[in-house]
C-alpha cells in the first residue's frame, strides 16, 4: 500500500478534532489526479507524439488528446487540432504518482522552496504547475531541448479551502504560506 494512501486512511483520526467528523467517512479524500499539458506550437505529428509517450511514461496511462473547440484564425488554430494531452488519474496509479511527486519529482525541482497554499482554491482542489518535465525520473535526460510543462490538479472531496490545506499538509504536501517571506 502506497504511503499517500495510507496518509489518507488516517486522515480521519487527525483531523477529526479539528473539524468536527464524526465519522470516517466525513473526512475529506482525493477524488483524481488530472495531469496536463499543451502542445503549444508544434504542429508536427512527431513532436506532439514525444510529448504523449513522455507523458504516459510519467504518468503510467496513455494521455487523451485534448482538441481546439474554437477555430481561431490569429493563432492559427482550427477546430479539432490538437492543442493538448490530459491525463485522469484514479486508484493505485493516482496514489502511486502522488508518492512519485511529493518525494522524488517536487524535491528535485531547482530552487523549490514549498507550494503555495494559495494555490488551493475554494472548492478544495489544488493545481500545480511544474515547468519542466524532466523532474520526473522515468523521464530521463535524452533530449533536453524538448522540455514540456505540466499542470497537476488534486481534486478532493474537502468543503473548503482551510479543510484542503489540513489536509494537503497531512498527506505530506509542502505548503508554505505566502505571508512568511523568505
Amino acid at each position: 500500500m502506497s504511503l499517500t494512501k495510507q496518509k489518507q486512511q488516517s486522515a480521519y483520526l487527525a483531523l477529526k478534532d479539528g473539524f468536527g467528523y464524526t465519522g470516517p467517512m466525513h473526512s475529506p479524500r482525493i477524488l483524481k489526479v488530472i495531469v496536463s499539458t499543451g502542445v503549444g506550437k508544434k504542429r508536427d505529428k512527431k513532436q506532439i507524439e514525444i510529448i504523449e509517450n513522455r507523458l504516459a511514461r510519467i504518468t503510467g496511462q496513455k494521455a487523451a488528446t485534448r482538441g481546439a473547440r474554437l477555430s481561431i484564425a490569429s493563432f492559427k488554430v482550427r477546430e479539432g487540432d490538437t492543442v493538448g494531452l490530459q491525463a485522469t488519474l484514479r486508484g493505485a496509479r493516482m496514489f502511486d504518482f502522488l508518492d512519485k511527486l511529493i518525494h522524488i519529482a517536487l524535491p528535485r525541482t531547482r530552487d523549490f522552496r514549498g507550494l503555495s497554499a494559495s494555490a488551493i482554491d475554494d472548492m478544495g482542489n489544488i493545481t500545480i504547475g511544474i515547468r519542466e518535465h524532466t523532474i520526473f525520473p522515468e523521464t530521463g535526460d535524452e533530449n533536453l531541448k524538448d522540455v514540456f510543462g505540466l499542470a497537476i490538479t488534486i481534486v478532493t472531496t474537502a468543503k473548503s479551502r482551510d479543510e484542503a490545506e489540513a489536509f494537503l499538509r497531512h498527506l505530506g504536501l509542502p505548503l508554505i504560506d505566502q505571508s512568511v517571506k523568505r
